[in-house]
């Protein structure tokens, strides 16, 4: 009732704003009722008509900081950062050290990717504000922005020794640790925070983040489980603590996790689906199915969710109808590659060769270093008896993955196929070179004896060479 009647109020201001608009009646509005009526129509996306009432209002209330922000906000909105920066210099020209407007300066400085000038002010606010993790994790953002992942490393360091809450310092900052390959030592600076204090749930949560990150997913397991034995609410350890289990391969532990984080958060999209990836794992096509629909439905463009039921449908070799799907995650993600080679992988099991084809080109642009898309792409033209065009594409695919073992196994395949015995000979030689116990992978190709034979007496002559 209470939301009702504030909603109606709501209307009644707007209602007596838009009539001192239009017939110049004699109102009077207080800031607080401007900054009301800038937002109603910024939050129903009539941008034009807030910037008008913020211009409506700064004409009574010229020196306010308030809703001077509101107005650089609307100007951000409709793509007229320079003009926000315009007012921002001419606001703090009054107001030198006015903490919001720097912060604001600095976050329109970072749309115009101007990240010095940003930094800048967000430095020159850090001294006068109350919650200086904030401010600090924007500036990490800026040095991110400039490609300093060290740097920016340091100032979400700073933010989450203010506040270890700060979840997307967190992130941030093992995000940055990874990339500047510093992740591994910092392990350390984690363990400090559980020295200081054993029973900190999120100190445990920060460790089994960095874990998860270093691939070591059952120190993360044990992590998380000791952040949710200190608080067994902590529904982001145990959503972690699904993500990690299923990174292991531990699906039925990772579905445990996942139940616990839906009955303590409900339902959201993120949960139905990775409940769904759970189900999918464990071969429970049905059920992960029904999961994953269950994420559409509550939000459609949860391109994730169309994708899952696309897989589990490919997974029961139902291909018609997981391109049906796969197509829907594509609509939504069309830059995904993943998506891209679901789609030819399936279309060539259909036989629709074209279509086949210029999905695996979508998926080689985007992604040109996963050998997965040479191998498959090539297999198209293999499988048609078109052994120029099949090598030609695995040696596209070395010059992007040059020591993948696998490609050169792939290439001897198809010389043998085309006739081309020495060069078959020269390609093998290499590849057992990078990966001996690769070659087994060839007899999947060769069911014939004969052929079997002479190429394992070429890989065991090759052993003995190198004995």
């Amino acid at each position: 009732m209470h939301e009702e009647h504030k909603r109606k109020e709501e209307r009644e201001l707007i209602r007596k704003y838009e009539a001192f608009i239009k017939n110049k009646e004699n109102h009077y509005f207080d800031e607080e009722a401007f900054v009301q009526i800038i937002n109603y129509y910024s939050n129903h996306e009539k941008y034009n008509k807030a910037l008008k009432a913020a211009e409506v209002s700064l004409d009574q209330f010229p020196f306010s900081v308030d809703l001077t922000i509101e107005k650089v906000d609307t100007l951000i909105k409709l793509d007229k950062a320079a003009e926000a920066i315009d007012i921002l210099e001419h606001t703090l020209s009054m107001n030198p050290n006015d903490p919001e407007l720097l912060i604001q300066k600095g976050s329109v400085h970072c749309v115009l990717s101007e990240f010095e000038e940003a930094i800048e002010c967000y430095e020159r606010a850090v001294t006068n504000v109350e919650d200086k993790d904030e401010v600090y994790f924007n500036i990490g953002m800026a040095y991110q922005g400039l490609g300093k992942y060290s740097v920016a490393a340091e100032q979400y360091k700073k933010a989450i020794e203010i506040n270890m809450h700060n979840e997307n310092a967190l992130y941030e900052l093992a995000y940055c640790l990874d990339v500047s390959g510093e992740l591994e030592s910092s392990l350390s600076y984690y363990q400090k925070f559980i020295d200081q204090d054993p029973y900190s749930e999120y100190a445990w949560y920060n460790i089994g983040i960095v874990q998860n990150k270093l691939k070591r997913f059952e120190d993360a397991v044990d992590s998380y489980e000791y952040a949710t034995a200190i608080d067994d609410e902590f529904s982001s350890a145990w959503f972690n603590m699904g993500n990690a289990h299923m990174n292991s391969g531990k699906h039925e532990e990772a579905l445990a996790a996942y139940l616990k984080t839906f009955d303590l958060e409900g339902a959201s999209p993120e949960i139905y689906s990775h409940m769904g990836a759970a189900y999918e794992k464990l071969g429970q096509f049905e059920l992960a199915i029904k999961y994953y629909q269950k994420a559409t439905k509550l939000d459609q463009m949860y391109h994730e969710a169309w994708y899952g039921v696309g897989v589990c449908l490919a997974l029961q070799e139902k291909w018609y109808e997981a391109i049906h799907f796969l197509n829907k995650a594509l609509k939504l993600s069309s830059e995904n590659p993943v998506y891209w080679k679901a789609v030819a992988d399936a279309e060539f099991k259909t036989g629709n060769l074209v279509s086949a084809i210029d999905a695996y080109t979508q998926a080689s642009e985007m992604d040109a270093e996963n050998p997965d898309i040479w191998l498959d792409w090539s297999l198209v033209y293999y499988e048609q008896g078109d052994y120029d065009q099949a090598i030609s594409i695995l040696e596209t695919g070395l010059d992007e993955c040059p020591s993948n073992a696998e490609i050169y196994y792939r290439g001897v395949v198809y010389m043998i196929g085309s006739g081309n015995y020495k060069s078959a000979i020269n390609r093998l030689e290499t590849a057992l070179m990078l990966d001996y116990e690769g070659h087994q992978v060839l007899f999947d190709f060769f069911p014939n004896l004969p052929t079997q034979k002479a190429l394992y007496r070429i890989i065991d002559q090759f052993r003995k060479d190198k004995e």
